[in-house]
């Protein structure tokens, strides 16, 4: 493979920025660039795990860019596999770009996106689904989700496909055995123990499957919709969770028009959180058309906030929200608004709800905590064991949801009593998916669609 190099820090201002070199000629490369002080070997000469202080030289006129330090990792012992300088210099935009250009300019190309991390792959430093896991950690936006990326990471999920695929290599191993080599002797194969084997497989890909909705719920952040009908303080109470003003306040009812999304964090958990029209009948045709997305995103959504005005009587408006979120059995929190302006607000109409109720004043930025403790007593079950498996990635579900079916289709013609052929070429195929999830066999444009999602520099 050739020589790459990128800038491995955001390109912004900063202390440190550092531009990788991956490849055979990485040193090379670097010794091109880079001029250690006296005190320090040639390039050249400097041995693995080791650095070096000099100066990085423009190649092109020989003029000193910037003070650095430069980190020389030998292959295979390095993150990709390869021989890999590292060049430290000062934070800065500009001065990066020239430590960049230096780099190019002898002969290095630029790293395209995920480029290392795809080359650690490549060269068997990381299954594929620890490769995916590192990304994760990167987008990690809470504690949760920083374990579950964590877990991908360790290798967990690699771990527990291997060891499905164990069993379904011993389980080939003794039906090619029995089938191609009948004057050994050897004893047959038990249809029983097979389906055993089988049934045991199945399970365990059944429990990563059921892990899909917890996983997504750690990376991409609980779906949460504000709801209620116009001018209950939707867009207040959205303003007071963020900390800023991020939704429009006015005492004019219908004010929030489109759905405005912005992520916080609440009692633990990401809450990917909108702020909806309020939900009522209208003849504006602009305001209808808010109101028809915002049902659309209540029924869709993993959490309902629903907000209601308690310095009024409840009115058919909120008597019909009442009812159409009971009927969609979304987890719900309810938030009794203005109570520091009176309290005409009916509670019986909640009981079909089976919900939290949080009475405060979202003007006063009042109720944070509360709900924080709402979102945790919801969401409790959903945290991260530390000595289990996840993944929130479509690409490793598709391929655990195919292996799981060949399974099935094993099992159901074990069971019709097919032939032991049939059951084989069902269990080939289920071997063939759970490689495809860990990377031993899978395509370049599956590779390539991986580590497109990366940023360059990783």
């Amino acid at each position: 493979m050739s020589t790459v190099c990128a800038v491995c820090t955001p390109l912004a201002q900063g202390g440190l920025a550092v531009i990788r070199i991956s490849g055979e000629g990485a040193v090379d490369a670097a010794s091109r660039v880079f001029s250690p002080f006296l005190s320090f070997p040639k390039v050249a000469e400097m041995k693995g795990y080791t650095c070096a202080y000099g100066k990085v030289i423009d190649p092109e006129n020989g003029e000193a860019i910037d003070d650095a330090v430069l980190t020389v990792f030998s292959a295979p012992h390095s993150f990709t596999g390869e021989d890999t300088a590292e060049l430290s210099c000062h934070g800065g935009v500009y001065i990066a770009k020239r430590v960049l250009r230096a780099c190019l300019a002898v002969g290095c190309e630029q790293a395209d996106r995920g480029e290392f991390t795809k080359r650690a792959f490549l060269n068997g430093k990381l299954s594929l689904t620890q490769a995916e896991g590192i990304m994760d950690m990167i987008s990690a936006r809470g504690e949760d989700s920083l374990r579950a990326a964590r877990l991908t990471k360790e290798g967990r999920l690699f771990a527990e496909a291997d060891d499905i695929k164990r069993q379904l290599v011993t389980a080939l191993g003794e039906l090619a055995a029995w089938v191609d080599y009948p004057e050994e002797d050897l004893p047959a194969v038990e249809r029983s123990a097979l389906s055993g084997t089988i049934s045991s497989a199945r399970g365990r890909l059944k429990k990563l499957i059921d892990s899909y909705d917890t996983g997504m719920l750690l990376r991409r952040g609980i779906d949460t919709v504000i709801a209620g009908k116009p001018n209950v303080g939707k867009s207040t109470l959205m303003n007071t969770l963020l900390g800023y003003e991020r939704s429009i306040v006015t005492d004019l009812a219908g004010t929030t028009r489109d759905v405005i999304e912005e992520g916080v964090q609440l009692g633990g958990f990401e809450l990917r959180l909108s702020d909806t029209a309020g939900i009522r009948t209208t003849d504006d045709r602009v305001e209808s058309m808010g109101v028809s997305i915002a049902r659309k995103r209540l029924s869709d959504c993993a959490l309902i906030i629903a907000v209601f005005d308690t310095s009024e009587a409840a009115d058919a408006e909120d008597r019909e929200l009442i009812d159409y979120i009971a009927e969609l059995g979304a987890k719900v929190i309810v938030v009794l608004n203005k109570n520091d302006l009176g309290d005409r607000f009916d509670r019986s109409l909640l009981g079909g709800l089976g919900c939290r109720v949080i009475e405060l004043s979202a003007r006063q930025g009042e109720g944070r905590e509360e709900l924080g403790a709402a979102v945790r007593e919801l969401f409790a079950g959903t945290g991260i064991d530390e000595d289990g498996t996840i993944f929130a990635n479509e690409r490793q579900k598709d391929c655990i949801v195919k292996a799981e079916g060949r399974l099935a289709a094993a099992a159901a013609a074990l069971e019709a009593g097919e032939t032991l052929d049939a059951v084989t070429v069902m269990l080939d195929y289920a071997l063939e998916e759970l490689m495809e999830l860990t990377g031993e066999k899978v395509g370049e444009a599956v590779v390539s669609e991986v580590f497109s999602k990366f940023c360059v520099g990783k």
